[in-house]
Parts: structure tokens; sequence; C-alpha cells
């Protein structure tokens, strides 16, 4: 029995090791393909001949109009957002098929009759602008049918080029709206009427031409654009390169160089999924030849590139909504999300280099480095991104700030041969920004329906009061009543966040889970800061995207893992466990975002929360400087905690229990001649 369980293991091992031996990197058509799975933005038709050419001339003319009004001034509201709403329908319906499976290289008759709709519910607004404008009252029928009609064709948009879950939840919303006086409890309320709920929706800009949409057709599809032009330098080859030539020799190499450069890729990339796709072709297949197991080799990248949207100063183009919905200034965002962004990278950083050490794994042999001198040379490719930097921080408007950044994009281009942005690259540019933001588009005008439900009925403050109740019942101790609050509102994000790309995932759990934690303020001798608030729901909608049983990012790194889903998720969640952690510290301690705090608190905060990420990767991955039992784990979980946790007498406890194990791993090390290879 004993050699049959033998041969068993063996038989895997091997099996793991020919695996490990045929780790090659994805072709770009073997991305494409595993995108068009996992994410639905990039699920397009391949269209030719004329159809091909209008998608062009459309594509183009998309980004030629964001760009015109960004230099020169924009259209007024309801023009400007029709016109950049007209443009994304069209090109949607064109682009993207009512099904997967459905012929992909020509547009049905039925998707061009939503595209003429299309072009006459947005058509609409710019025709009768002056009438519409000065209207009194209730609309009239055939403003009914013109505005139900838009709110049909945003919520399929949004289901072809976002995914089901945003157009369910919109679509409910509608419902919850109309049937108002039906609803059990708390959360009924009087109902709109069929002209209400069309009139607040399309005709206000309460609704699909709300502040979502006006961010999607200003600030966000211009940095949409930027990060194209970027992208047609090559910095995203050049992300790797770079990340190889900083991490590649270190412990575990190919992991680190992940992290590094997912959250490079992140300064451009809005997505998780795409972000996953085209850093773990690269990063995954070396993790894998290195030695690391495939669920392991997956879940960091798919962790690693979820960072990515967290990382300023885009963060997956979020920032510029939170500018909107929290009031606040862009660079108090920025600078904000900077420390736990920090904390989030360093606590994958640090377990993977446990796990590395764990295993015996090395850094990768100096023939698979590049040159330092041919990296170097093109450092000035990252110029651009330092220029939005600096061009925010002293405060110009965003659309100058991203016009100058494409500018200097093209200019920094010039030097080289090989990341020079002639004619074709620059029209490529143009076409792949504006298919870039087609999605966004569709995202903002969906969840502004859900915005406008919400305004108009007061749900989001029905939910915030339900879950401060729903704590309020379990415990009558305030600090009690704050932690379960907050982890309410946590699963309620992460169920929103499910499937859905970043704006849209902002947008909804900034509306919907966010009230939860403004009506403490008001319930508790509490006072939580807007921004932590907006930064709370924001952090767990977006690791929704690792978080199984819906974990996107973790599937489609499986994809080139070929390692299992759901085991990938559990450990991407494992090693992204700071973002589990972080939210609830900079509630309870707002100078973790840099609020009303000084440097030498900011060096204290860091210090702690590094050292706590340290027991809590051990304790994650069963390894410090020798194997931990169930007991260390435990043990370094509660230190790794305590640290993190704010309060002096936390901390106190935490530096005891973290001292205490370092003697307990130096005492087991004694004897042991090997000496620990740096991070």
């Amino acid at each position: 029995m004993t050699e049959s369980n033998d041969n068993k293991e063996k038989e895997l091992e091997e099996k793991e090791n020919n695996e490990t031996e045929g780790a090659t990197e994805l072709s770009a058509e073997e991305q494409e393909e595993l995108l068009k799975k996992f994410d639905a933005e990039s699920n397009t038709r391949s269209l030719t001949g004329i159809a091909s050419w209008i998608v062009f001339g459309l594509l183009i003319s998309f980004s030629l109009f964001q760009l015109y009004t960004g230099a020169f001034g924009q259209y007024t509201a309801y023009i400007q957002r029709t016109v950049h709403l007209g443009f994304a329908l069209v090109l949607i319906f064109l682009l993207f098929p009512a099904r997967r499976k459905t012929v992909k290289n020509s547009v049905p008759w039925y998707d061009m009759i939503l595209i003429l709709l299309a072009i006459i519910v947005c058509g609409y607004w710019p025709m009768y602008y002056d009438t519409l404008v000065q209207q009194v009252g209730t609309i009239s029928d055939a403003q009914l049918v013109i505005g139900g009609i838009a709110i049909l064709l945003v919520l399929e948009a949004s289901r072809r080029a976002v995914g089901l879950p945003i157009m369910i939840i919109a679509s409910v919303f509608l419902l919850y709206a109309y049937f108002g006086p039906h609803m059990p409890g708390m959360f009924a309320h009087r109902g709109l009427t069929l002209h209400q709920l069309v009139d607040s929706m399309f005709f206000t800009t309460e609704g699909i031409l709300g502040t979502p949409l006006q961010v999607s057709s200003t600030y966000i599809f211009l940095f949409l654009l930027f990060g194209a032009f970027l992208v047609q330098t090559g910095v995203g080859n050049y992300f790797n390169d770079l990340a190889i030539t900083i991490a590649g020799k270190r412990t575990g190499g190919p992991a680190k160089v992940a992290i590094f450069s997912s959250a490079l890729q992140g300064t451009i990339s809005g997505s998780s999924v795409a972000n996953t796709v085209t850093t773990g072709s690269y990063t995954i297949p070396m993790m894998k030849r290195l030695g690391y197991h495939r669920n392991f080799a997956g879940a960091v990248e798919a962790a690693a590139s979820t960072g990515g949207q967290i990382m300023p100063p885009i963060m997956g183009a979020a920032a510029f909504l939170m500018i909107e919905f929290a009031g606040v200034p862009y660079w108090d965002i920025a600078k904000a999300a900077l420390i736990p962004a920090i904390l989030y990278f360093a606590g994958i950083w640090i377990m993977t280099h446990l796990e590395a050490k764990k295993l015996g794994l090395h850094g990768l042999p100096a023939d698979q480095i590049p040159k330092k001198s041919t990296v170097f040379k093109k450092i000035h490719l990252l110029l651009p991104i330092i220029i939005i930097v600096i061009l925010l921080f002293q405060g110009l408007s965003i659309e100058r700030t991203a016009l100058y950044g494409i500018l200097s994009t093209i200019i920094v281009s010039l030097p080289l041969k090989e990341t020079r942005i002639n004619f074709s690259r620059f029209i490529e540019a143009l076409t792949s920004g504006a298919r870039t933001a087609l999605g966004v588009a569709a995202a903002t005008a969906c969840a502004g329906i859900i915005v406008g439900v919400v305004t108009k009925t007061g749900l989001g403050l029905k939910m915030g009061n339900s879950l401060v109740s729903m704590a309020a019942s379990i415990s009558t101790n305030v600090q009690m009543q704050l932690m379960l609050t907050l982890i309410f509102t946590m699963i309620t994000s992460l169920i929103l966040g499910m499937g859905s790309p970043t704006t849209a995932n902002y947008i909804i759990t900034s509306t919907i889970a966010l009230p939860a934690i403004i009506a403490l303020n008001e319930a508790l001798p509490v006072s939580i800061e807007i921004l932590a608030a907006h930064m709370f729901v924001f952090y767990f909608g977006i690791v929704a995207d690792i978080t199984p049983p819906v974990a996107l990012a973790a599937f489609a790194a499986t994809g080139i893992s070929g390692g299992s889903p759901i085991q990938t998720g559990v450990n991407a969640s494992k090693l992204a466990i700071a973002a589990f952690i972080i939210p609830y510290m900079f509630v309870l301690q707002p100078a973790l975002l840099m609020i009303d705090t000084n440097f030498f608190e900011i060096v204290l905060i860091l210090i702690t929360a590094i050292a706590g990420m340290i027991a809590i990767g051990a304790s994650m991955i069963g390894y410090w400087y020798v194997k931990l039992n169930w007991f260390g784990r435990l043990i370094s979980l509660v230190g790794g905690v305590a640290l993190m946790y704010p309060g002096t007498y936390t901390d106190i406890i935490g530096v005891v229990i973290f001292a205490l194990m370092l003697i307990f791993q130096f005492t087991k090390m004694k004897g042991n001649k090997a000496t620990p290879q740096s991070a």
C-alpha cells in the first residue's frame, strides 16, 4: 500500500515537472483568446470589408472629438455626454456580438436596427437642445419612447461590453424605483411613474447623463488615450525588462518580477484581467519554470495585477471618479492611495519570498537578465508618467494634464526608432484608446441609472441605516458596532464588485455600500473621514477580482498557468491578505492615508505595518526562517494583526510577539549554516 502511494506521488511529481518544463509564453493570438474568454471588453467581432472601415473611421472620430473638446473646451453638459454616449453605443453594437458564440465577422440585421436607434436617441438632445432645456413639467409620450429606448440600449450595451452583473443590478434598481410602494418595510417608497422614471433617467443629469458619464466623457477618455499612446512606445515590454533587471536575480525572482511589472502596468491599464493576461503571459511561465506550483504562480500574477488598480497615479481611472464622488482634489486621492498600495505590494512580495525560501528557489540565471545598459537607455519612456504626476501636483486641470501627457509621450518616443510614434502608431493609438473607452462609457452610463435611482428613492441611506441597525442589534458596544458595520460593508462591496470593471465597480460600491459607513458618523460617536470611506469600498470592490467564486483575474491566470481556478483564487486571496486588512486600518487610523499627520507618524505606521505583514505572510505561507507548525502560524497571525491594528497597546503586543517569534526562529536555525538570501 505504501509502495503504491509512493508510486502515485512520483507520477504526480513527474507530471508536474513535465508541465513546468513545458511552460512557455503565450503568443499574441493566445492572449487575445484568453482575454475574450474572461474579459467582456475584449470579446469583439473581427470585421472585414466596408464594416471594418466604418469602425475604423468611427474610432478615429471618437478620439478626435474627445481631443478637440479636451483642448478647446467642452460643449454643454447634455451635448458633450450624449455625443460621447452615441459614439460608444454605435461602436459597441458594431463590435460586440449579442452572444459569444455568434458569427463575429459581420454585423447582423438586428444590430443595424440598434445602431440606428442609438443614433436617433443620442442625436435627439443635440437636435432639440433649446426646447429640452426650457421644457417644464412632465415629458411627452414621444419623449417617453425616446428615453425608454435609450435606457434599454444602455442596458444591452453594458451587458455586451461590460458583463451581465452590472446590467442585472441596474435593471433591479429600475424595477425598485417603479414598484416602490410594493416594497417591504423600510425599503418602501412613493414610487416613480413611468414618465417620471424615464424623465429622470434620460432627460436630467441625475441618470444616464449623470456624473459618471460626465467623468467618462472628459477625464477618463483622455487618460485612456494617454495610456494607448504609452503602449505604442513599447512601454509594456519595457516594464517587464525593467522589472527583470531590478528583481530577476533575487530569491524567487520571476514572482517578484510579476509584482514589480504588474504595479507598473497598473499605471496604464484599467483592467485587472487585461493586466493579468498581458503581464502574466510572460511571468507565469517563468515562475513555473523556476519551480513555483502553477496554482501559486497564477495567484501571484492575479493578485499583483489586481493591485495595479489601486496603484496611483491613475488607479484604473477610479481616481477621477473619486474626485466627483468624494469631492476631494485629485492630489489628495493619489497621495492617500500611496501607502496602502505600498503595503499591498509589500505583502505579496514578502509571501512570494517566503514561498521561494520554503521551496529552496533562487533567482533567474545571469543569462536571462537583460543588460542594464540596454534597459536603462529607455528609461526616458517613464518620463510621461512622471510629468503627469508633477502637473497634477501643481494643480493643472485634469484634461490639460492628460493632453500634455499625450504630447510628452510622443516627444519622448522620438529618439529611438523602435519606440518612435510614427503616423501609423499614432493612428493605432487613437483607435485602441477609443476601443478601450467603449466599456468604460457603457459602464458609467449604466451606473448612472443606479446612481439616479438611489438619488430619487433614498435607497443608499436606507441600505446604510439597515447595515448599521443590523450591527446595533448584535452588540451595544460602540467599537463592536463599528467593526461589524465595516464587515457588513466589506461583504456587500465584495458581492457588488464581482465581475465588474474598475470604474463601474467603484460607482456601484460607492453608491450602495458607502452610505453605511457615512451613517456611522451619525449613529455612533465616531468620526470617519469621507476619503477613508470611499477608499474602503473601492478596495473591497477591487479585490472581488481575486475572491472566489467569481475571481475573474484568478480565472484568467489559470488560462496561462493551467492550474485550478478555485485554488488559484484562494492562493491569490491569501497573497492579497493586506487588501483585507489595510482598509480597516485607514478607517480607524486616517494617518495611513496621509490625512492630518506628520512624517514621523507615517514612518512609524509604515514600520509597524510592514513588520505586521512579515508576520502575517509567514503565517499564510507556513514558513519564516524555518517551517512553522499550526501553532506558530496562529501566533504569527495574531502578532501580525496586532502590529497592523492602530493603537499603542496593540503595537506593543505585536512587537513582543514578533520578537519572541524571531528568537524562536533563530534558536531553531542554530547550527544551520545556510544564510538567508536577501529579499
